[in-house]
């Protein structure tokens, strides 16, 4: 059986020494043989390397990693052990890309504000979101919303500043 150093292994897999180190600390590679103290992997963690950075790339996190290669029995196959995970993760990916839809839309509403002043803004504000979509999409370039009538008198000033103290009062 071919033995391999971890700088052979290093540059089959085109990572470095010490994340495969790392790999292993974390649990995710199981610690190889020594011999004469130093490591020795056999052909199979280029194999297990390769299906972890595949993994990582598809957005696992090293839990999920590890989860894949030792959370299942020993005679659960890796397909029923990617499947259960990648299931998973895609109802996750679905939720971050209905959040990331949904930031869009809020970008692209706010694009379109039209108004010169916070108080004007017809903006939906957080506490008032709820009620169908809180972020009508309005384009850039369209013309700006009516202002939403407000229970503030539009003749008093944004701010109001209190008269100092006179000393003696």
């Amino acid at each position: 059986m071919e033995q391999l150093s971890i700088g052979e292994v290093a540059r089959r897999t085109g990572l470095r020494t010490s994340a495969i180190r790392y790999y292993e600390d974390a649990g995710v590679l199981p610690p190889p043989p020594r011999v004469n103290g130093r490591r020795r992997y056999g052909p199979e963690a280029v194999r297990t390397i390769g299906v972890l950075r595949f993994a990582q790339q598809a957005g696992f996190t090293l839990d999920e990693v590890r989860t894949l290669f030792h959370g299942f029995g020993a005679e659960t196959p890796l397909h029923e052990r990617w499947e259960a995970l990648a299931q998973a993760k895609l109802r996750d990916l679905d939720a971050l890309i209905a959040r990331a839809h949904g930031m869009r839309r809020a970008i692209e509403a706010g694009l379109g504000c039209g108004c010169v002043r916070v108080e004007d803004c017809v903006l939906p504000d957080h506490d008032h979101a709820g009620d169908g979509d809180p972020y009508p999409v309005r384009y850039a370039g369209s013309p700006p919303a009516r202002p939403r009538a407000s229970s503030r008198s539009r003749s008093r000033p944004a701010t109001s500043r209190s008269k100092p103290r006179s000393e003696g009062s």
